[in-house]
């Protein structure tokens, strides 16, 4: 919760910054948002390499618990579908885009800005920020409500990280591998479905 609290607040400066003109526009008419994402991508490789334990928790997983990674992917498209049946000034693509980004929204953020401009981008910012809190908060309501599954699929690719210790409260323990393995899967899937969407 802290942590998002941060991203929040760096955004509202940010966004100060941008609307006073404290940081001169030049820096950002070159590739600085390119370097930016090279950057953070590096930084996910390493972190996900550089656990060996990751690759034998995949390894004790039950199979039929393996595709909740797959069903969350699928669930975050509906839901995207019908926000962009719903919403007018959206295209679907779009909306999709957005979806993909599965509460990933440092990374998804920067590819949705540079594929498709600001307002988009802080409009993804906002989406998966919000998908990181709602499940950082209603963690309780979504085990006593549709299972203990549920905080899992929320947390989309937070999981493995951020919304980790809220998951081993309320959903027990013995979800830590899943959790893991989960928010690994849908974390390696939002740069490739991000920009295949962005494309469109």
């Amino acid at each position: 919760m802290k942590g998002s609290i941060i991203i929040v607040a760096f955004f509202c400066i940010g966004a100060l910054c941008g609307v006073t003109e404290i940081i001169p526009d030049e820096w950002f008419r070159g590739r600085v948002s390119f370097y930016a994402l090279c950057a953070l991508m590096f930084c996910v490789g390493v972190s996900i390499g550089n656990d060996p334990q990751t690759m034998r928790n995949f390894r004790s997983l039950s199979p039929r618990l393996a595709l909740l990674p797959l069903f969350t992917i699928l669930g975050t498209f509906a839901g995207s579908a019908v926000a962009g049946a719903v919403l007018s000034g959206r295209t679907l693509p779009e909306c999709m885009a957005i979806g993909s980004g599965f509460a990933y929204y440092s990374l998804s953020s920067i590819f949705i800005t540079e594929y498709k401009g600001a307002e988009l981008g802080t409009v993804a910012l906002l989406s998966n920020i919000s998908r990181e809190i709602i499940t950082l908060l209603c963690a309780p309501f979504l085990v006593r409500w549709f299972g203990t599954l549920a905080p899992i699929a929320s947390g989309g690719a937070t999981t493995m990280d951020t919304t980790l210790p809220v998951i081993i409260r309320y959903s027990g323990r013995e979800y830590t591998v899943l959790s893991i393995f989960h928010g690994f899967i849908v974390d390696f899937s939002v740069p490739f479905l991000v920009t295949f969407f962005c494309s469109l």
